[in-house]
């Protein structure tokens, strides 16, 4: 490992010739009340994979931003090639050859492959879309970095690692010769984990240069020929991951060790919490979406869901809260039929619920931090006195929650929007384990949080698990799933297709099972 002052290099010290192709100098971002980048330094060389890592809130995303012109440095400099730059916009970044492909695609479901790589950057001819010369441009990128990409296909027919292929096809038609990839594993299986690295090693003997953000120490370790460790703002050191550990990753990014979601001393008792006896759910025509699903979760167990987004596991969710009608079936909580209740009454009755995207379904992100405590809430103490809202109380509880699950901001009058997404997950998490429920529906409950934050989360998960609480388990990070899950379920296309123990399958074979490449032969 190395300090910041002195970056490895990644490449056994040796590459000190190697241009650089970003470097920054001093940067410095501030916003009203908080300093998010703090004299930071980073040196990514020409045709490397450069990995940055650290805490939710250290800074990472607002560092990329910078970079990529969507906001503007208070102090410091910002090197492309040698030289200088000054961006005012996304589309100064992208001429001066430097993409983003986001965590979260910015796809048009109903366009084609080619229609969405050349929106916005449409060739012409005398006038005229040129599809001849798009199409040629596409399946020159796609052949020249091993993408596969068919330009004539739906993105709404595309899986969750083409549509990254897509996105990425998209930065390179814009000539980009730096990719900054935020998260890009966050929701792929093993299979397609693989795919992607193999993606990037094409583009790294083209001499492509990538900067790659990620919370999962072992893929950095894997991938990455750098790296750059952010702590609360600033660097804290580079290290070389062919000779740093993923424990030692862990400590310099938190200062603690790595932390593993494994238990198994078992808690379940033969109560059952939640039934659900048939459960269809359709797309709105006669399309099911979830099919004649029947599952049990039973106090103090963790029954995990595995499967490739898409396929059924947001409805089933929405089936538990009540939030989409059924077709057919029913949902039992406690024995009794809670089939016709509403979401309210659901959630009255002991249902918790971390939704998987926090900025649609769980918070008000124009809200304060104590006014998000409240929400799905707001009918009992400590948000109401009598029929009034609590504020003061409300304000007290929140600040507890702050404390207590380390959410990061000046106080419970910030807004939620100011926190990074790491901390606005935990506040998510403090917000439904302070309601006490008897069960709790968590969907990604770690998705974009740093190793720190997953240990508590990890460590609340369980510690309410041993005291009864029944939990559905919603992830795409299969070691959590396995780790996790006292009984662990495949779903694919609507559908239960494999039960398995999580305490013999690998999380390769339960991907497998979830592309639908292993049959249920071998289930438990």
């Amino acid at each position: 490992m190395a300090s910041a002052d002195s970056p490895a290099d990644g490449h056994g010290g040796a590459a000190d010739d190697v241009p650089l192709a970003v470097e920054l100098r001093g940067i410095t971002k501030r916003f009203p009340g908080v300093v998010a980048n703090r004299d930071i330094a980073l040196r990514v060389r020409r045709g490397e994979v450069h990995a940055i890592v650290g805490e939710n809130g250290a800074g990472k995303s607002t560092l990329m931003r910078t970079l990529y012109g969507e906001h503007r440095p208070d102090e410091g400099q910002i090197l492309v090639d040698g030289r200088e730059v000054a961006f005012r916009s996304p589309a100064d970044a992208i001429a001066a050859g430097i993409g983003m492909v986001h965590q979260h695609f910015m796809l048009a479901d109903n366009f084609t492959v080619l229609e969405n790589v050349v929106l916005g950057s449409e060739p012409t001819k005398a006038g005229r879309l040129d599809l001849a010369e798009a199409r040629r441009r596409i399946t020159d990128i796609s052949d020249r970095y091993s993408l596969g990409l068919r330009p004539d296909a739906l993105v709404e027919d595309l899986g969750v690692g083409d549509r990254q292929r897509v996105e990425i096809a998209k930065v390179l038609y814009r000539d980009a010769r730096t990719l900054i990839l935020d998260e890009p594993t966050a929701v792929l299986v093993p299979q397609e984990v693989d795919e992607l690295f193999a993606n990037l090693a094409e583009l790294k003997r083209e001499g492509l240069t990538v900067i790659f953000i990620s919370h999962k120490l072992d893929e950095v370790r894997r991938v990455a020929d750098s790296i750059t460790v952010i702590r609360r703002g600033t660097t804290v050191g580079t290290a070389d991951p062919r000779t740093t550990t993923a424990r030692q990753l862990a400590e310099l990014m938190v200062g603690a060790e790595l932390p593993s979601p494994e238990v198994r001393t078992s808690t379940v008792r033969e109560v059952p919490v939640l039934q659900m006896v048939g459960v269809t759910v359709t797309d709105g025509g006669r399309r099911p979406v979830v099919d004649d699903v029947t599952l049990t979760v039973r106090e103090g167990e963790v029954v995990g869901i595995a499967g490739v987004e898409g396929n059924g596991q947001a409805e089933l969710v929405d089936a538990i809260m009540g939030l989409r009608p059924l077709a057919a079936g029913s949902v039992l909580l406690g024995g009794e039929d809670v089939t016709g209740w509403s979401t309210r009454a659901r959630r009255e009755g002991g249902v918790g619920f971390i939704p998987e995207d926090r900025h649609r379904q769980g918070m008000l992100l124009d809200a304060p931090l104590w006014e998000n405590r409240i929400l799905g809430h707001q009918t009992r103490p400590p948000a109401v006195r009598g029929p009034f809202i609590d504020r003061r109380g409300a304000r007290a509880d929140t600040a507890r929650i702050m404390r207590e699950y380390d959410v990061r901001a000046p106080g419970p009058d910030t807004l939620a929007v100011a926190l990074s997404g790491g901390n606005q997950q935990k506040l998510i998490v403090g917000r439904e384990m302070s309601a006490k429920p008897r069960l709790l529906v968590a969907a990604h409950p770690t998705r974009g949080v740093d190793v720190g934050a997953q240990a508590v989360i990890w460590e609340l998960l369980k510690d309410a698990r041993a005291e009864g609480l029944g939990i559905v388990l919603i992830s795409a990070d299969l070691d959590e799933l396995i780790g996790l899950s006292d009984t662990l379920h495949v779903m694919l296309r609507g559908r239960l297709v494999a039960t398995l123990d999580p305490r013999r399958v690998t999380p390769e074979e339960l991907g497998g099972h979830m592309t639908g490449a292993r049959t249920t032969a071998g289930a438990a």
